[in-house]
């Protein structure tokens, strides 16, 4: 698949890491966009509606956690979140806000760049051969990477939909996080185990919010989650 004509929104307050950036991806053939702070970087979303975002956690007039949240509420476009930040639990700030990936500064741009390209692969992935997935009151349609669940709609990422159909093709199997990890981002994905338990908390949100019927995703402690039918 020819994905070197993609458009790419590049948002960073650093006018050096943003020129570097743009240098990289258009040597690949993308189309780069660019934005300098958050309220920018939306208002270019929405005019350009990019294929895939690249976003600083860190920005000025709105900052990147804000700016991921409503693209999340808006798109399920990937988004690949730049951190400062080294530890752990910084680095899943993004992928609990609904980032499909995460590279800490400082970066190899070799290295966004290939993550870029993984990220685009996976969302233009073709379904797999089964087109639904109809469990209790989940239906997934996989062709179409919509989901429901009490007949409610599920506005899921690219990595939630692709976690919540791995579940649901193994219903009361117990998954392990690198299981999952393999299945959401592709067995070359070096990441931390850790964030999956990102995406399934929001999953879990997503699935059964507070006083509504739902799914639910159990988990087995010390081995991984499993995916129960709803009540």
């Amino acid at each position: 698949m020819d994905m070197s004509n993609e458009k790419i929104l590049v948002v960073d307050d650093e006018p050096k890491i943003v020129d570097v950036v743009r240098l990289y991806l258009e040597r690949e053939g993308y189309r780069v966009s660019t934005a300098g702070d958050g309220r920018a970087a939306l208002a270019t979303f929405r005019r350009e509606s990019p294929n895939l975002v690249v976003l600083d956690l860190m920005l000025p007039e709105l900052d990147g956690r804000e700016v991921c949240r409503t693209i999340r509420r808006e798109s399920a476009v990937p988004i690949i979140m730049l951190t400062a930040r080294s530890e752990e639990a910084d680095k899943l700030i993004g992928l609990e806000l609904g980032a499909d990936d995460y590279v800490t500064k400082p970066f190899s741009p070799r290295e966004l760049v290939a993550r870029v390209r993984a990220v685009l692969r996976r969302a233009g992935a073709p379904a797999a051969p089964e087109e639904a997935i109809s469990l209790g009151e989940l239906y997934i349609d996989l062709a179409r990477h919509e989901a429901r669940c009490a007949d409610r709609p599920l506005e899921l990422t690219l990595t939630e939909f692709k976690l919540l159909a791995a579940l649901a093709q193994n219903p009361g199997r117990v998954l392990s996080r690198q299981r999952l990890l393999d299945l959401a981002r592709g067995e070359d994905y070096e990441g931390l185990e850790r964030t999956i338990d990102s995406h399934i908390k929001n999953l879990r949100l997503k699935l059964a919010p507070p006083g509504k019927p739902g799914c639910r995703i159990a988990t087995v402690r010390g081995v991984g989650y499993r995916l129960e039918g709803a009540p």
